[in-house]
């Protein structure tokens, strides 16, 4: 189902597929710096990309959190990677009249899990004809994103993408049930597992959420064990001066050792 997803490559190969790169567009020389390692390492592993930016982060802590260097400054960059790297681009949108805007330059148009009951952000989404990635919100069953599913289809669109990206648990940390996996590929669509902001900790007293990225691995090797279509991983040359998420973040140098364990499990279980 990802394969009407422009420029998307590799999907006969058997790999899962990979969205992946920096939390926010921070400036475009970093962003094509890690487009471009990205891009090399899914070619020589054949592993199907969609880069992964956001234009602007809405949902932030702190009043002087960073979101973002300008709508349009950031989606051109986002249409830059694509057209330089000859890959597909996803990026979030949080209120329905950005759904078009957005559509004019990347592939894939993300609902943050936040906002995944919203119906006319997701009507909005689904009329653009691009494909929709939904995030699961952490306060919903994997089978209530059912409606999320239905929602996008019945307004036309059939190219759904559902992630989990891990449930609340208490008020600072998260945790991951795999077994919403096989749930949400029961509703017919690609299912993908966000590695890192399932190990976020937010709420913190700082107003700066934290994280576990030791256990990255630990959960992609799971959510390919139990079937995922596909992996969500921020990453970036420098997680601890990333201007967003960074304690959460894969470090760049350590992404394709990870790729090459999570494909021989991928095969072990084919």
């Amino acid at each position: 189902m990802i394969n009407n997803i422009p420029q998307i490559k590799h999907t006969g190969s058997g790999n899962f597929f990979l969205m992946a790169g920096p939390c926010a567009i921070e400036s475009e020389e970093m962003a094509l710096r890690i487009a471009d390692q990205i891009v090399n390492i899914t070619e020589r592993l054949a592993i199907p990309l969609i880069f992964k930016g956001s234009y602007r982060k809405a949902n932030r802590s702190r009043l002087d959190s960073f979101t973002g260097i300008g709508d349009e400054k950031a989606l051109k960059i986002l249409s830059r990677v694509s057209r330089e790297f000859a890959v597909p681009t996803v990026t979030d949108i949080h209120e329905s009249h950005e759904a078009a805007m957005a559509a004019e330059y990347v592939d894939v148009l993300q609902i943050p899990a936040f906002l995944c009951r919203q119906t006319d952000l997701l009507i909005a989404a689904a009329k653009t004809g691009k494909t929709i990635n939904v995030k699961k919100g952490q306060f919903l069953s994997a089978s209530a994103m059912r409606f999320a599913v239905d929602k996008v289809q019945d307004s036309g669109n059939p190219n759904v993408i559902l992630t989990d990206r891990g449930n609340t648990f208490g008020y600072q940390d998260m945790i991951v049930d795999f077994r919403g996996i096989p749930e949400m590929r029961s509703f017919g669509v690609p299912v993908v597992m966000d590695c890192t902001h399932s190990l976020q900790q937010p709420n913190q007293a700082s107003g700066v959420t934290g994280g576990k990225p030791a256990l990255i691995e630990t959960i992609a090797k799971a959510a390919i064990a139990v079937g995922s279509d596909g992996l969500f991983i921020e990453t970036h040359p420098d997680p601890a001066n990333a201007k967003s998420d960074g304690a959460n973040m894969l470090h760049l140098d350590n992404l394709e050792d990870l790729l090459i364990k999570l494909i021989r499990i991928r095969q072990a279980i084919a």
